[in-house]
């Protein structure tokens, strides 16, 4: 594995940096994000800016990385570690697979339980269309969508403006948001339109 390569990619969807570990339930988010979405990669040891600082106890955070994956999330996941060496420094590589048993949750400080879902380099708590979306990620039988008067007026909506939240489609429509909601999964599943997540709102666009 070329460390080096990895790192000045910078954190992203598959890649994150843990200067150390400090919280099990800030690990889990991250844990549960990547193995929602397509897995990805923790770099233990390397600062938020590239820097490589190395693990003090390659024990210690292997067993806290554990707990995290065992204990805060929720169906369990199972990582795998490598150890590289950067300039005599050492950094631990934790592989998170994408899941077949979407969606994973990670537990909070309040002893809650939360969907997390990885965002460019951001674990981003899911809403309910996208904690559906995840779920319904897991079916791979076709999905087949007939355009009705409601998807007809979803896909003008988005010719005209280039984008729609949940609130504004369920008013368009005068549909209950879980109504909304239903159509906007069954579209996205279906790679018609896309949603977008920020740390105000999560928006839809035409695919």
């Amino acid at each position: 594995m070329n460390i080096k390569k990895l790192i000045l990619q910078g954190e992203g969807t598959t890649l994150d940096f843990k200067k150390t570990i400090t919280s099990n339930e800030k690990i889990a988010r991250s844990l549960v994000a990547f193995a929602n979405n397509q897995g990805g990669q923790l770099l233990i040891g390397v600062g938020d800016d590239g820097s490589v600082k190395g693990v003090k106890s390659e024990d210690e955070e292997r067993y806290m990385i554990l707990k995290s994956a065992h204990q805060f999330c929720r169906p369990a996941i199972e990582p795998d570690f490598e150890e590289v060496y950067v300039d005599d420094k050492l950094v631990l590589v934790v592989k998170i697979a994408p899941s077949g048993t979407k969606p994973h949750y990670a537990l909070d400080e309040n002893k809650k339980w939360w969907v997390y879902f990885r965002v460019n380099d951001k674990s981003i708590l899911a809403s309910k269309v996208l904690v559906d979306v995840i779920r319904k990620g897991n079916d791979h039988t076709p999905n087949v969508i007939t355009y009705n008067e409601q998807e007809k007026q979803l896909l003008q909506f988005l010719n005209d403006q280039g984008r729609i939240t949940l609130k504004q489609f369920s008013k368009l429509t005068r549909n209950s948001y879980r109504q909304s909601q239903k159509i906007l999964v069954s579209m996205i599943i279906g790679g018609i339109i896309r949603p977008h997540i920020n740390e105000k709102e999560e928006f839809y666009t035409i695919a």
